[in-house]
């Protein structure tokens, strides 16, 4: 499948392609919005926001979360806030979210079937990964939302004039539903 993207980029960057997404690193609404790496959203979460290539900074990752202060989400809305002017960061989860009920028992089988040790395993926890903190889902989406929101609000590296909202898209209509703290 990577050859063939190859191929393709090839054509695209020939044909110029290119020059309709255009645009400069700074998001023209001031606007980042956290979000689910979930298929569905790829084309339905910009569009159900209105939002055109340069508007906002996309964040995604397996949940649209925030797991922890120092993690590559808020680091990332850390960078859009001071080096790219963002003023408003919406938190959009999505119905029927594959990391609702994520647990790391799956994952741990998987892995072993897939050929990572137990060994290997133990030795992550040593350098003190909690393995089942970190590959753990959620129980129930708004108060997933509810928790990321209040972790970037309350973080102490994020002003306390950016405006954080929480929401879930219905991922089949593109609905929102704002979930309030």
């Amino acid at each position: 499948m990577i050859d063939q993207i190859i191929e393709f980029n090839k054509t695209f960057v020939a044909q110029k392609c290119y020059e309709k997404y255009m645009t400069d690193k700074y998001p023209d609404k001031e606007l980042a919005v956290l979000s689910c790496m979930d298929t569905r959203l790829t084309e339905l979460l910009p569009a159900a926001l209105g939002l055109k290539n340069g508007d906002a900074k996309i964040i995604k990752n397996a949940g649209g979360l925030v797991i922890s202060p120092f993690d590559s989400a808020m680091r990332s809305l850390i960078v859009a806030i001071y080096e790219l002017g963002v003023k408003e960061v919406m938190v959009v989860a999505h119905s029927h979210c594959g990391a609702c009920h994520m647990s790391y028992s799956h994952f741990y089988e998987e892995m072993i079937a897939r050929g990572v040790t137990d060994e290997t395993l133990d030795t992550i926890r040593k350098c003190g990964v909690d393995l089942d903190a970190w590959l753990e889902g959620f129980k129930d989406t708004p108060t997933s939302v509810q928790k990321t929101v209040a972790i970037i609000k309350t973080h102490p590296l994020i002003p306390k004039d950016i405006v954080v909202r929480g929401f879930i898209i219905d991922s089949e209509t593109g609905a929102l539903e704002e979930i309030l703290p």
